[in-house]
C-alpha cells in the first residue's frame, strides 16, 4: 500500500511538473486585462452634439471633463462671492477681478486650459485635446503668471480638490467607483507641484 501510494505520489508531481512547464510554455497564459483610461471611460472618443456649441460636435470624453471643470469654476466662483472661511479668492483674485467680457473670456479660457490639460493627460489622444499651457510649476507661481493671484498651500488645494470631487458627483460620478478614485489619483499625482508655499 505505501509503495502504491508513494508511486502515485510520484505520477502526479511529475504531471504536476509536466503540466506546469507545458503552461509556462504556452503564450496563452491569462493576463490582467488593461483598464481603460479615464478618458476613455468618460465617454473617450465618440462624437455627440456640443450642448454649448449648436451644430458642433465633441468627443464625449472632452465634453466629460468640460462639465466638471465648468461646474469646478462655478463652486469656485460661488465660494469667493461668499468669501467663505479659507476660500480661494487670492488664488483666482486676478482672473476674477477682469470684467464683463474680459472676465468671460478669461474664464472661457481657463475652462479650454482646465479641460484640454485633464483630456490630454488622461488618455484624450485628438490634437483638439493637446495641452499647451504652461507647466504645473510655472502656472501656478505668480512670478511666472500675473493670472495667479498667490501660491497654494496644502489647505487650499484639498480644497480644490475637494470641489473637483463635488463637481464630478454633480456630473454623474459617484464618489465610491474606481472612476472617482482615479480621478482623484490624478490630481493628487499633482499636489506636489501645485502646493508651492
Amino acid at each position: 500500500m505505501r509503495n502504491f501510494s508513494r508511486i502515485t505520489l510520484s505520477v502526479l508531481l511529475v504531471s504536476s511538473a509536466a503540466f506546469t512547464s507545458c503552461s509556462n510554455d504556452d503564450d496563452s497564459t491569462p493576463t490582467e486585462p488593461v483598464k481603460a483610461s479615464i478618458y476613455t471611460r468618460l465617454g473617450g472618443t465618440t462624437m455627440v452634439a456640443d450642448p454649448d456649441n449648436s451644430g458642433q460636435m465633441i468627443e464625449q470624453g472632452r465634453l466629460s471633463f468640460r462639465k466638471v471643470v465648468n461646474s469646478t469654476i462655478g463652486l469656485i466662483v460661488a465660494d469667493v462671492q461668499a468669501n467663505a472661511a479659507g476660500n480661494l479668492q487670492a488664488h483666482f483674485a486676478p482672473v476674477l477681478a477682469e470684467t464683463g467680457n474680459t472676465q468671460a473670456t478669461s474664464i472661457a479660457k481657463l475652462s479650454d486650459n482646465l479641460t484640454d490639460f485633464f483630456s490630454f493627460n488622461t488618455g484624450g489622444t485628438n490634437a483638439v485635446n493637446t495641452y499647451s499651457g504652461l507647466n504645473m510649476v510655472a502656472a501656478h507661481d505668480p512670478a511666472t503668471n500675473p493670472r495667479m493671484g498667490t501660491k497654494s498651500n496644502t489647505a487650499d488645494y484639498t480644497k480644490f480638490v475637494g470641489y473637483v470631487g463635488a463637481a464630478a458627483n454633480a456630473n454623474g460620478v459617484a464618489s465610491n467607483t474606481e472612476l472617482y478614485t482615479d480621478i482623484v489619483a490624478v490630481l493628487e499625482s499633482l499636489r506636489t507641484p501645485i502646493v508651492q508655499k
